[in-house]
């Protein structure tokens, strides 16, 4: 697999002779908008066919996939057009498989709220193990608000994805209920009401397992925690449940360096299958013009928590969301609008932008001025950060990612992760 980095002067056509490789699949694999106007410091992944299959009139994806000794599921990965197509077409050529040599399998999964565009839903599916439907909210008195998610449950399992059911205490626009979560880690009966409610809701839909997002603790509050935590795990564990903990570092950002609040969470991780450490992002962001989620930091994250937690409990959560701040930035005043990596491609080609690259914290950046003359900086991720974050993975020996979020198909994302890992998906799952 190659990343090329678009010159002065390139474009498709002769980033495409260069490489031998049609304009159409270049197009196609990294979900260029704008391919007539590529961007100087766009990235472009470039990844040879061994085998291909052109469709013939009797073809479907079960008889192509018997024919070549692969699953469907392999199919829709290394094609992920034919989620939008009701058919297969007369001389359609599919890749049946790349060059590309794997590093090693992978668990891969992903946030989704349950009103997801459904052809968005099918492309993302077969790229998975596990589906999170964000967010199951909890009252003070251990009541849980429900969520109709059904058909994404249907959906999920058809293409063997086991769904999980995110538990927080997160209001319904994402925001920190502290009161909330502070009453129930200190009442054992409101933890009693909760736990078989929880129980219930993930018995009767048909969930494997939950993924509980606990925030505010703190080293003050760690016993009460992991108390609780215990009592979860032995019920969700009899239950034959699966059970993940989400977990976001409290980050300190100051002029000279960046550090994190230091928690021993060497106990919570032997009551559950898996600790997921991320951070969520929303559609603004008061926060200060910088990279989401750059390597640097969470290598200092991961360096530290190794030391404590098997790694093959961790899971890394990866953001992919994207942000524009106008210029120059106010604490607590200034706010910065989300942006997909499609879109940021496309606003810098508009603006005439330059993409740069920050090695530090593996991210591309660039400038722009608007109509107004007010200068914008924005950050966001490409296929060198999706490799490098990903990358940690098999370099710390973690069980995998979990995706913030999965409400649009980021194509040069899938691309990358799909020819660099096997992804692991669990057997019967119905």
């Amino acid at each position: 697999m190659i990343i090329h980095v678009v010159q002065p002067g390139e474009t498709i056509q002769s980033v495409s002779d260069r490489y031998n490789i049609p304009v159409t699949r270049l197009i196609q694999d990294n979900g260029i908008l704008d391919p007539d106007n590529l961007v100087v410091g766009q990235t472009i992944v470039i990844v040879y066919a061994e085998i291909t299959h052109e469709v013939e009139m009797s073809d479907t994806l079960e008889s192509i996939a018997n024919q070549y000794n692969v699953s469907v599921i392999q199919l829709l990965q290394n094609n992920p057009f034919l989620s939008e197509q009701e058919s297969l077409y007369i001389g359609q050529t599919l890749i049946i498989e790349y060059e590309t040599e794997k590093i090693r399998d992978i668990v891969i999964g992903g946030y989704v709220y349950p009103y997801i565009d459904e052809e968005t839903l099918r492309k993302t599916l077969p790229y998975l193990t596990y589906i999170t439907t964000f967010n199951y909210r909890v009252t003070a008195n251990g009541d849980v608000i429900d969520v109709d998610d059904s058909r994404l449950l249907e959906l999920a399992k058809s293409y063997g994805v086991a769904p999980m059911m995110l538990m927080s205490t997160l209001s319904e626009h994402g925001t920190s209920q502290s009161n909330t979560a502070y009453t129930i880690i200190n009442n054992p009966e409101i933890q009693d009401r909760l736990i078989d409610r929880v129980v219930n809701i993930l018995k009767t839909k048909g969930y494997y397992g939950l993924n509980l997002y606990l925030q505010y603790i703190t080293n003050e509050n760690i016993t009460l925690v992991e108390e609780y935590i215990n009592k979860f795990s032995v019920r969700l564990r009899n239950e034959g449940l699966r059970f993940v903990l989400s977990i976001t570092p409290r980050i300190f950002l100051d002029r000279t360096e960046t550090s994190f609040e230091r928690i021993d969470y060497s106990k919570l991780s032997q009551s559950v299958d898996a600790i997921l450490f991320t951070s969520y992002e929303w559609g603004y962001s008061y926060s200060p013009p910088v990279s989401v989620s750059p390597v640097n930091i969470i290598r200092d994250i991961l360096d530290y928590l190794t030391s404590m937690i098997p790694p093959e409990k961790l899971i890394l959560g990866v953001p992919i969301i994207g942000y524009d701040w106008q210029l120059p930035y106010i604490p607590g005043v200034s706010i910065a609008n989300a942006i997909t990596s499609e879109s940021a491609i496309h606003l810098a080609a508009e603006t005439g932008s330059t993409i740069k690259y920050d090695e530090n914290t593996s991210a591309p950046y660039f400038f722009y001025t608007d109509g107004d003359e007010f200068l914008h900086i924005v950050w966001f991720k490409d296929a060198r950060s999706i490799e490098s974050i990903v990358g940690l993975v098999p370099e710390y020996g973690l069980q995998g990612i979990i995706v913030w979020n999965l409400m649009y198909f980021f194509t040069q994302m899938w691309f990358v992760i799909n020819n660099q890992y096997d992804i692991i998906k669990i057997p019967d799952i119905t």
